[in-house]
């Protein structure tokens, strides 16, 4: 498959909101998920040759996005150990590594109470966080989520149960400390 300039452009318009989507529900700061967004677009470009349509391309970009994001967060997490060792930043924010965004996929009205969602959906198992980020704030079904994280639909049921169960426990253990405090 290959694409002319113009018919580029279109692909990025019509999935730029997707992708920086997908990239801002994984990393929580917009700088970051356009940074993200601009590095599928690229790696887009430069691949799209080997798209061999045995899925549809709206599922091979949320397969590159979520790929892009979680390596970006395991390169965020190796330098944060490395900053244990003697790397200092003078950025504290990229220290504390805090939530403080609005995503566009959640209407909270209270910040905080969205900060923390966040915060606990960020401490799930990679493909839990994956396929609730996909069903519950990307909106997707269960089929569409299948193809995506290449499992079977009941894996996806699985992880969505599991992901719940666990949310619901951290989510009343974080109540219990904001409560205390």
């Amino acid at each position: 498959m290959s694409f002319d300039a113009p018919s580029f452009q279109d692909m990025y318009k019509q999935h730029k909101s997707l992708v920086y989507n997908v990239a801002l529900s994984y990393v929580q700061n917009v700088e970051d998920a356009e940074e993200i967004t601009q590095d599928v677009f690229v790696q887009l470009h430069q691949s799209i040759g080997t798209f061999k349509s045995q899925s549809s391309l709206k599922t091979w970009i949320y397969r590159i996005a979520i790929n892009k994001s979680l390596d970006f967060l395991k390169h965020k997490k190796s330098q944060k150990r490395f900053f244990i060792f003697g790397k200092r930043s003078d950025n504290e924010y990229e220290i504390q590594n805090i939530s403080n965004f609005e995503h566009p996929g959640i209407l909270l009205e209270n910040k905080e109470k969205s900060k923390l969602l966040f915060e606990v959906i960020n401490e799930l198992v990679e493909k839990q966080k994956t396929a609730f980020i996909l069903s519950k704030i990307d909106g997707l079904t269960n089929p569409e989520i299948s193809v995506i994280m290449e499992i079977t639909v009941s894996a996806v049921e699985s992880l969505l149960f599991r992901a719940k169960e666990n949310l619901k426990k951290k989510l009343g253990n974080k109540f219990d400390e904001y409560r205390k405090k």
